[in-house]
Formats: C-alpha cells, sequence, structure tokens
C-alpha cells in the first residue's frame, strides 16, 4: 500500500475547492442555483456587459465555470477543464479591469485568482487522488494540456477582443451630422 504524499492531497484540496467554487458560480449562471440569474438573466447581463451574442456568452461563461470547476473538482480531463475555467476567468477579468485591481471596488482580483488557480492546476496534473489517475491520465497527456491551453486562449482572446471592439465603438461620440 502506497503511503500518502501530501503533494497529492494538497492538489486534492485545491481541486476541490476551486472547482466547487467555479461549479456553484456557474450553475448562478446556467439554472439559477444560490440566488442567481439562470440563462434568462445571465443573457441579459451578458448583453448590458457588451458581449454578443449575449446568449452564446452567457451558455459559455456557465458551461466553463460549472463544467471545468465539475471536472476540476472529479480531477478528470483535468488539462482541458483547467483551460475551459481559465478561459472563462479571462472574460470577467476583462470586464471587471476597469475598476482597477481589487475586488472590493469591484475589480478584477477575484476572478483572476480563480483564472490563475484553474490554470495551475490544468498545467501541473490532478494527483493522485483523481479520476485521471484512476484512468491511467488518457484525458491528461502533455499534448491535451498544449491543445487545450491553445483553444482556450484563442477563444478568450477573440470573445474579448469582439467585446473590446463592440465597446469602443460605444463610446466614440456620435456624428452631429455635418
Amino acid at each position: 500500500m502506497a503511503c500518502i504524499n501530501r503533494r497529492d492531497v494538497g492538489l486534492l484540496v485545491l481541486r476541490v475547492g476551486t472547482g466547487a467554487v467555479l461549479a456553484a458560480h456557474g450553475s448562478q449562471k446556467l439554472g439559477g442555483w444560490f440566488g442567481g440569474g439562470g440563462i434568462e438573466g445571465t443573457t441579459a447581463a451578458m448583453e448590458a456587459m457588451g458581449f454578443h451574442p449575449p446568449k452564446h456568452s452567457a451558455l459559455a461563461a456557465g458551461l466553463g465555470e460549472a463544467g471545468g470547476g465539475i471536472l476540476l473538482a472529479l480531477g478528470l480531463a483535468t488539462p482541458a477543464a483547467g483551460a475551459a475555467a481559465a478561459g472563462t476567468m479571462a472574460g470577467a477579468v476583462a470586464v471587471h479591469a476597469p475598476a482597477g485591481f481589487f475586488a472590493m471596488g469591484g475589480g478584477y482580483e477575484y476572478p483572476a485568482f480563480l483564472g490563475f488557480v484553474a490554470a495551475a492546476i490544468g498545467v501541473t496534473g490532478a494527483g493522485r487522488y483523481s479520476l485521471d489517475h484512476a484512468t491511467g491520465h488518457v484525458l491528461d497527456r502533455p499534448w491535451v494540456v498544449a491543445l487545450a491551453f491553445a483553444g482556450s486562449a484563442l477563444g478568450a482572446a477573440a470573445v474579448v477582443g469582439r467585446r473590446a471592439k463592440g465597446q469602443a465603438a460605444k463610446d466614440e461620440p456620435a456624428d452631429e451630422g455635418v
């Protein structure tokens, strides 16, 4: 019988805690659980924040958080889970960035922290006490890490870039009809 490894126990605690927070946050968006707005409320919020199309953005954010969080907690497909959660948090950081760093003032501190932790777990791996380990790491290979993070980065850049363009166009002064 193998000795308990503190590093693997630490990864388990970090994975389950971070995954649970993300899953709860995403379930607010998708199902209205825990006082959330559900998909309708999240769609309206996404439109107000400048994400288009708003319903697709609401679904992507909810699935990135809830799905990524559940997979992180289970330690299953950990690179994809970490990348999905980190990419989703990049969108949240873009929304909160104008308010500065600290969450107390509406800043991006909290989503940045969740994104960094999810990314770190995705890159590091789930550890011994995970479904990835139990399945022989079939969904946790180096090429999966590279592909998942590249895809997430490209997706996040496209979404955040599209939102920034829309925000810039909205902020331009209207022509006064010369």
